[in-house]
């Protein structure tokens, strides 16, 4: 009589989660099978990212499944790989075969598993589904000897079989994974440890090697082991799918109305991207397209300048380097990436726009790993290794050679030239110590009682050079510009955690050095930074987590300028002429300070989760000390297990940069905070594990904000003269933001992507009067009838966003973005006569009605082709990514002759294939 018998191993992998657990050992499909290890026999490794699963699901009732008539007829044998996904409450919502076997195996796998029940899932305590992976595996025994047989066995030989399973194609040790011989339920068996380390004593012989491992496909061998000898094996498995087969499809609940989160794997093969991740950020909602060559984040209808950019918690200057290029990071470095267009918590300050942060991550545990990347624009390398056991190392860098491309495809125009010549560098360094990669976060649980510390020490820096020149006939303009400018960062991060109270220490040191010249103009600039950050939180229970903190940072700067004398400051103009001053050479020094303490709470009742926070700031520049207090409050309600709503309103406070506090007549030492006032509110819906839809309405209103030029001022002898700066800023921007997003369900899934759409309005505007010359950056230029609004030279009304990727298989994967954004307002000639100034002998232009025009819209396809080569210890990907596929002329600037008589438009970036190969191992 023939019996059979199922063993399962069960394994959640979150998008931004790692963790895996054994729910059962091998048990019998008829009876349960003796000697059976417990089913928390293995212990599971932790989260490796946020959200985090503090409770897995556990096995509660087993259905047995009906051993197909045919198969067991004919003595055959198979592994159901299957895709679970399991309800908030515990029960199964779906089941898909990721490998259908065939013989009735499929169809009898999934109607047992469809009947399991589960103890329901956590994500940070709250219930939520996720979906695993689960392989039943179907077995035969032999029958039972007959009542009375004698059973004569001899004592058998043993061997021992001991090695390391191994990721094929990135050489990543494999851990959790079941490794016997042969089919037999009897059969030892052995669970590899965190290194991929298994040994196993078997009987001498024939060993009929099954490894079975989540994530990867089932390998076989055969190993022929000899009587009392040790065989070493390392065993290379082959991945099944991508690193989403199995995700946890309820995010953490949030602290912020919108936060969008990106991981590396998600968003480096986004076409248009060039394999960089957080360049993904620009195809969100609420983020409109700057000019090309700005690297600029336009966040709600913020000006440039506005949103502030952090890595691992320390803001830096820039995150893009210049003419659009890729970020300052490493796309193998970066952990995660996330975007707070608006309605952050009080731990983020310094900006009146949007925050972004990128995070890095640790080194390698297991063994050295890395990858190296060149393409047409630039090429770069990235390692990381374990040193000793708890400490690790990673590190990148990366340069370009766009310098000797980009002039070779920019567009001429009729007349005219615009020649750009950028070249950047960048590099990473990072030390951890503490736990490993793969083990238990620093913001994970403790056992009661118990203490961890881990922190690492990170040095990370780029370079940018920048020269744009614009040549034509003598009678056209030319604009030269050369300008440079790096920095760099070293920072370290202490985690501290016992029982239910945690602390954050982040101390830095930077160094960042800019110069410009600009005709006669010259200015060479550098920044000693020092700073810290503490962030202390406790929970005080279920229902109340409490958080507070120091963010602090002093600045000395120093520059050395060479610049004509301003007119009207100390040389005035004559008629007939417009004379050249004396050339002023000048050595500043300035010191700034900048802290801020805050409070915050999460605080839970029934289905609302409120956050109020508070955060102080305080500014000392020279004799100047301002104050500012940023009160906030976040709401959400859980109208249902699929839908929330949310909302927020606050203040936020942005302090000018410190060059602007010089004295007169180059400065202003009088400046205040610039200020905010954030609100919105929107709804979230998760139509299934698939789909989800994210739709929010915002209000934000600037004021206080830095405008050049600024106020008009008497001096004490009655002259009249304009402050370079001033806080007579003012702006708005209401709109509506949506994203409707498909994420792959498994493995088999091909399709993912997301469409968003904007609508928005920005305006700006000046509190006082307009100067003279008006002005149109950071919120200058109003309107010739003196209204208090204008509209924003940064609105963009529409911004439609489509992303789509297809899995075609065989390693192949191919993705698409297309954008459409409104034109940028523009104030259009209104005559083509000459109007000449006999005074400064020039030609002045006659405007029409300010900001009534706009630039052509802005259109462009992008398409994206991977192929990839998966050999025994690394992996090739080649790709090519097309921008801007159908050539559309997109204006970036407009410019016009010296008489003022036609205006000229600079299209941007052509069609431009970018041809790369990577390999990683």
């Amino acid at each position: 009589m023939l019996g059979h018998a199922m063993s399962s191993l069960l394994k959640a992998r979150g998008a931004l989660v790692a963790t895996s657990l054994l729910l059962a050992a091998p048990v019998l499909a008829q009876a349960p099978q003796a000697g059976a290890p417990p089913a928390d026999a293995a212990t599971p490794p932790p989260a490796q990212a946020q959200p985090t699963i503090t409770r897995p699901p556990e096995l509660v009732q087993q259905v047995e499944a009906q051993y197909p008539p045919e198969a067991l007829a004919q003595g055959l044998t198979a592994s159901v790989r299957l895709i679970i996904t399991i309800a908030d409450d515990g029960s199964v919502a779906e089941v898909l075969p990721t490998e259908p076997v065939g013989n009735g195996f499929d169809e009898a796998a999934m109607a047992a598993v469809g009947q399991f029940r589960f103890s329901p899932a956590e994500v940070d305590g709250v219930p939520a589904p996720v979906q695993v992976e689960y392989v039943y595996h179907f077995t035969l025994t032999a029958p039972e000897p007959e009542a009375g047989a004698e059973v004569a066995e001899a004592e058998q030989p043993k061997a021992t079989l001991t090695g390391q399973l191994i990721s094929r194609g990135s050489r990543s040790r494999v851990p959790n994974a079941t490794v016997r011989c042969g089919d037999d339920p009897d059969a030892p068996e052995a669970m590899s440890d965190d290194d991929g380390r298994f040994t196993l004593e078997v009987p001498a012989g024939t060993c009929e090697v099954r490894v079975v491992a989540t994530g990867f496909q089932l390998y076989q061998t055969k190993e022929e082991l000899k009587p009392n000898e040790t065989t070493e094996v390392n065993f290379y498995l082959a991945p099944s799918g991508s690193g989403l087969e199995t995700v946890v499809r309820s995010a953490r609940p949030k602290k912020e109305v919108v936060r969008r989160t990106i991981t590396r794997e998600e968003a480096q093969k986004t076409p248009g991207s060039f394999g960089d991740p957080i360049r993904v950020i620009q195809s969100l909602p609420g983020v409109a397209r700057a000019p090309f060559i700005s690297g600029e984040l336009l966040v709600r209808g913020s000006n440039p300048g506005q949103t502030s950019t952090m890595m691992d918690g320390v803001e830096i200057p820039l995150l893009f380097h210049l003419l659009g290029g890729p970020s300052v990071v490493n796309a193998e470095f970066i952990d995660q990436l996330d975007f707070y267009p608006g309605g952050y918590g009080s731990q983020y300050g310094r900006a009146v726009g949007g925050i972004v942060e990128v995070g890095t991550r640790k080194g390698a545990s297991d063994t050295l790993h890395g990858s190296v990347k060149v393409d047409l624009l630039d090429a770069g390398f990235f390692l990381e290794s374990p040193i000793t056991d708890g400490i690790s190392v990673a590190a990148a860098a990366r340069r370009s050679y766009i310098d000797t491309i980009l002039p070779a495809v920019l567009p001429e125009s009729e007349g005219g030239t615009l020649s750009v010549v950028p070249r950047y560098w960048d590099y990473q360094l990072r030390v951890d110590f503490g736990a490993k990669r793969g083990t238990a976060n620093d913001d994970t649980a403790v056992t009661p009682g118990g203490a961890r510390s881990s922190g690492y020490i990170m040095a990370f820096g780029s370079d940018d050079q920048l020269r744009v020149v614009s040549t034509g006939p003598t009678t056209e303009r030319d604009l030269e510009l050369d300008t440079r400018t790096n920095f760099h960062r070293v920072k370290g991060d202490w985690t501290y955690r016992k029982g239910a109270m945690w602390s954050v220490f982040t101390p830095f040191v930077g160094l960042d050095r800019s110069s410009v010249d600009f005709g006669l103009a010259r200015q060479d600039g550098r920044t000693y930074t020092l700073g810290a950050r503490e962030v202390l939180g406790i929970e005080l229970s279920s229902a109340l987590t409490l958080r507070t903190g120091l963010d602090i940072v002093f600045e000395h700067e120093r520059y050395d300028v060479s610049f004509p004398a301003p007119g009207g400051v100390e040389y005035v103009p004559f008629p007939g002429a417009e004379p050249v001053g004396q050339q002023l050479e000048e050595q500043i020094a300035l010191s700034a300070f900048d802290g801020a303490l805050f409070l915050e709470a999460d605080l839970q009742v029934g289905r609302f989760t409120f956050t109020p926070g508070v955060r102080g700031n305080l500014q000392s520049v020279g004799n100047t000390r301002n104050l500012a207090l940023d009160p906030r409050l976040w709401v959400r309600y859980a109208a249902t297990s699929r839908t929330n709503l949310k909302g927020s309103l606050g203040l936020y406070s942005q302090p000018p940069e410190t060059f602007r506090f010089i004295t007169l007549p180059y400065g202003n030492p009088d400046l205040a905070y610039q200020r905010a006032f954030q609100s919105s509110l929107g709804v979230e819906h998760r139509f299934n594990d698939v789909f989800n839809v994210d739709v929010t309405g915002f209000f934000n209103r600037r004021f206080n904000n830095v405008v050049s030029p600024g106020q008009l001022v008497t001096n004490e002898g009655g002259g009249v003269f304009t402050l370079p700066y001033s806080n007579d800023g003012i702006g708005r921007a209401y709109g509506v933001e949506v994203m409707l997003k498909k994420d792959r369900a498994s493995a088999m899934d091909k399709w993912s992507g997301w469409l968003s759409y904007t609508f928005s309005r920005a305006e700006d505007g000046r509190a006082g009067p307009r100067p003279q010359g008006g002005g149109l950056f950071g919120g200058g230029g109003a309107v010739p009838d003196d209204s208090t609004y204008g509209l924003s030279p940064w609105d963009q009304t529409h911004i439609l966003t489509l992303v789509a990727s297809y899995v075609l298989g065989n390693g192949w994967e191919l993705g698409g973005r297309f954008r459409y954004t409104s034109g940028r307002p523009m104030t259009p000639l209104a005559s083509g006569y000459d109007v000449y100034d006999s005074d400064r002998n020039r030609f002045n232009a006659t405007f029409g009605p300010y900001f009534s025009d706009r630039t052509g819209g802005f259109h462009q396809l992008d398409v994206r082709v991977d192929k990839s080569w998966r050999f025994q210890s690394w992996t090739l990907t080649a790709y090519l990514d097309v921008q801007n596929l159908y050539n559309a002329q997109n204006v970036e600037f407009v410019f016009n002759d010296y008489r003022f008589r036609r205006e000229y438009e600079v299209p941007g970036i052509p069609i431009l294939p970018v041809v790369g190969v990577k390999g990683s191992f």
